[in-house]
């Protein structure tokens, strides 16, 4: 497949004004849900190879909680949203008004991530979609709170065959006590990579 790795950076605008279309719309459906202003910014995009997945976030030792969501339609993918222990706390306390400190995250504050993940992955799909013309439809979001080697394993177990490469958005969320800093990977099936690039006319 192409190195997509070394895509040039004017070659990611078009992905770029995708991920920041989709920032804002998912933040906006945050605000009116929880009836507070909360921000998003998408500061970073990039290419990687899916080895390097658990580098970014730490190391595969590192703690992290992981949402995954499936993709289907014209170009199938899983969507990986994978917090810092800590900013997963910090996160869910906003969400439901809770502070976690260094505790557990309850099955309440469990759902209250997987909710608001599952209203940003929808609103980056819907971004997608529209830009690209491509039909793409999510299924229902699962959540772990592991390793980020661990959380990497299960996915490929569950997923089988996937693309060599990933597109990693680091997303920021501001407007809260402290901004909060996720990853929101892109993991492709073979062939789909190509298919979103050239839909987006990136396309080597």
């Amino acid at each position: 497949m192409a190195a997509y790795e070394n895509i040039s950076e004017h070659k990611l605008d078009a992905f770029r004004e995708i991920g920041t279309i989709g920032a804002g719309n998912g933040a906006t459906a945050l605000s009116q849900m929880m009836n507070r202003k909360i921000g998003m910014t998408v500061p970073a995009i990039r290419v990687l190879p899916f080895a390097q997945v658990p580098d970014v976030v730490g190391g595969p030792e590192r703690l992290v909680a992981g949402v995954i969501t499936s993709v289907e339609g014209h170009a199938p993918c899983n969507l990986l949203f994978m917090f810092p222990i800590e900013s997963a706390r910090m996160l869910a306390g906003v969400l439901i008004e809770c502070n976690y400190g260094d505790g557990e995250i309850d099955d309440i504050g469990r759902s209250a991530l997987v909710e608001a993940v599952n209203v940003i992955t929808g609103a980056f799909l819907n971004a997608l979609g529209d830009f690209a013309q491509l039909v793409m439809m999510p299924t229902v979001p699962a959540l772990a709170i592991d390793m980020a080697g661990a959380i990497l394993d299960v996915v490929l177990a569950q997923i089988g065959i996937i693309g060599d490469q990933v597109i990693l958005m680091e997303t920021v969320f501001t407007e809260i006590e402290e901004n909060v800093t996720g990853h929101f990977f892109l993991l492709p099936e073979a062939g789909s990579l190509e298919k979103i690039m050239e839909a987006i006319g990136v396309k080597d």
